[in-house]
């Protein structure tokens, strides 16, 4: 039989190759040489960089037993050192593992060792893969081109299953609840790896602390981070990026609990009327009492139900910058989601081409990546008319577009821009300005002149119907009973400005009908669109808009996204409502239709209880929530054998 000695030095040699729990990194040795332990009660298997980083950040105790972490040799001095260990030499001599307490070394080493014989592992084992399964709903990694999954795996902390120190000789076994043990149901998984190697990165620079008093305006490039005390890069401010990208902001008391007592107060003064009507019925009258109570009593509950959605309003905050720092690295390709645009229309007499015009620009110029933008109008009248007016207005994008992008116009719709009453110089620093806004005013003009000639043109219909341009008939001559239509303007093989830079898709479509069905109006023209753009682009968000709505702000796209693509809240939300805002409208005028009332607050109450209701424009979908699975990926195509050789 062997000695304790012998079993105590082949533990110690055996756990030097073990793997922490929390990172999968090897455990590594401390200064003295020795396997690295943190929590000498319970032997937990931690890394020294996990050590340190729940000692500065976490909880300060062993994930395993709850005892509070030791200072190591080494290891830098937190509060309450001092007060529970005493001088730090004395605390460092505690795990120099003197003669006298071999005993002790051998136990902790029995129970690493133990730690290894429960989970299977040699000296060589790699860290385990905690992504083997694949996820729809993955999210992309933060700092990096990897890609986390938005759920658990089978080998992720949920699942996971924990051996304490050895009972009786043999490892016990017990489940671990990652919120309870860890503090954070992430904890094993990359998004936690990709957080401990930042830490490593930080402890390789080997920069002091420095303070952190100085206001965000005042840092440099290399930036400071707080929560750490280190100067560290730009690229290492990831905590920043993990944060949610928007929230919920309340009204403030003292403007909101006047209102609540008025309509206490008239709820009160209510149920007395209501209970003097009630209790002094007019005999003469008796019929026309009744009816009169009864419609009080419905208009009294019409009331109460309108006053719910106006107790409890609530604004809501977005957070572009962290959007910026998850989803768009600097010199990679933007992980933003595509967004398929639905603009609709009808009668391009009632509904004027130029208007539909000024909506189509304003989205083609919006801020956001153009390959994740597609732009589909729907012609549900089939008029020869809107599919010209489109083809100029694509031509007219290739010198709107850049020319908003350059000079970060807004509103990007030019026929508002051009009218506004404002110093369009303010802001402007550029020298250039003035003569490419002149020359872009020109050439919007021109263009309004090709619009409207369209337009008179279109006025009296020739007797053989409208004939294109290569001699054809028109198919849409008969607009209940004709072909459906598509048309692509600009591609992302075709579709480029006059600077050479790629354009966001503009798809013409009319969708086909025939007597005796029924089409469903604009219900019907949306359902098109929907599985129109599924063949083309496949989004997996819809923004939809009337014809005359176009968008007076450019970022509006990214911060729909900030809700729906929240890796928290996105999952859960089927449709973002904007609301809507009027041009040509006295703002002072309380009843001239601007809907003050509907927009800002009965919808803004219907947020605080539930959520909004759908208006009819001005929203994006989730794909998902209307077609009730997601989006099949698109298969990668593998080279061929021969041309991987010769490549």
């Amino acid at each position: 039989m062997e000695s304790e000695a012998e079993i105590g030095a082949k533990a110690v040699k055996s756990v030097s190759g073990q793997v922490c729990q929390i990172c999968s990194d090897n455990v590594g040795k401390a200064v003295d040489g020795e396997p690295f332990v943190a929590c000498h009660v319970c032997a937990f298997p931690v890394c020294r960089p996990c050590y340190e980083y729940e000692r500065k950040h976490g909880n300060q105790s062993c994930p395993q037993c709850k005892t509070r972490y030791k200072r190591h040799k080494g290891s830098p001095a937190i509060l309450g050192d001092t007060e529970e260990n005493g001088d730090a030499d004395d605390v460092a001599s505690n795990f120099n593992y003197p003669s006298e307490n071999q005993n002790q070394k051998q136990k902790v080493a029995e129970r690493m060792l133990g730690w290894q014989m429960a989970h299977n592992r040699e000296e060589d084992v790699g860290a385990p893969s905690y992504d083997k399964e694949v996820s729809h709903n993955h999210i992309p990694l933060l700092a990096s081109s990897q890609e986390v999954s938005g759920e658990f795996s089978a080998a992720s902390p949920e699942r996971l299953s924990m051996a304490s120190p050895r009972v009786g000789g043999k490892p016990n076994f017990r489940g671990v609840d990652p919120v309870r043990e860890f503090g954070s149901p992430g904890l094993g998984n990359v998004a936690w790896k990709e957080r401990v190697d930042g830490w490593k990165m930080k402890q390789e620079k080997n920069v002091m602390p420095m303070s952190t008093g100085q206001v965000p305006s005042e840092r440099g490039a290399g930036d400071i981070d707080t929560s750490t005390d280190v100067l560290v890069d730009d690229s290492l401010l990831n905590d920043e990026a993990r944060q949610p990208l928007s929230r919920k902001v309340s009204i403030p008391s003292s403007k909101i609990n006047p209102y609540r007592l008025v309509i206490i107060l008239r709820l009160v003064i209510l149920c007395f009327f209501l209970h003097y009507r009630i209790t002094n019925p007019v005999p003469n009258a008796y019929a026309l009492w009744l009816v009169s109570v009864i419609c009080e009593i419905w208009f009294a509950i019409s009331w109460i139900l309108d006053q719910f959605p106006k107790w409890l309003p609530v604004n809501r905050e977005t957070y572009l910058d962290r959007l910026a720092l998850r989803y768009d690295h600097e010199g990679e390709p933007s992980q933003l989601a595509a967004v398929d645009i639905f603009v609709s229309t009808v009668d391009p007499l009632k509904e004027p081409p130029l208007v539909t015009a000024n909506t189509v620009l304003s989205i083609l110029a919006v801020d956001y990546p153009v390959d994740k933008v597609s732009c589909y109008v729907s012609d549900d009248g089939a008029a020869m008319l809107t599919f010209e007016a489109l083809s100029e207005t694509s031509d007219f994008a290739r010198k709107w577009v850049p020319f908003c992008k350059k000079y970060n116009i807004e509103p990007r719709a030019p026929e508002w821009y051009f009218s506004q009453k404002i110093d369009y110089l303010k802001d402007k620093v550029q020298t250039s300005f003035v003569k490419d806004r002149r020359a872009m005013k020109r050439e919007y003009e021109e263009f309004k002149v090709r619009i409207n000639g369209l337009v008179a043109k279109a006025q009296k219909v020739p007797e053989e119907g409208w004939i294109m341009q290569d001699g054809t008939p028109w198919p849409g001559n008969n607009t209940r009973d004709h072909p459906g239509m598509i048309q692509v303007f600009l591609g992302q093989n075709g579709g480029l400005d006059a600077e050479g830079n790629e354009l966001p898709r503009l798809v013409y479509v009319s969708r086909e009908k025939r007597p005796g069905f029924q089409h469903h109006k604009k219900a019907g023209a949306m359902n098109a669109l929907v599985r129109v753009s599924a063949v083309l682009t496949n989004g997996p968000f819809l923004l939809n808009l009337d014809c005359d709505h176009y968008i007076n702000n450019s970022k509006a796209l990214r911060e729909g996204m900030c809700f729906l693509m929240d890796p928290n809240l996105g999952k859960h939300v089927c449709y973002v409502q904007f609301p809507q805002r009027f041009d040509g409208i006295d703002k002072n005028d309380r009843y001239a239709n601007r809907n003050t009332v509907f927009f800002d607050i009965n919808l803004r109450g219907l947020d605080g209880i539930q959520g909004p209701v759908y208006v009819g424009t001005g929203c994006v979908f989730n794909r998902t929530a209307l077609d009730g699975y997601e989006p099949p990926l698109k298969p990668k195509h593998s080279k061929p054998l021969l041309s991987e050789f010769f490549a």
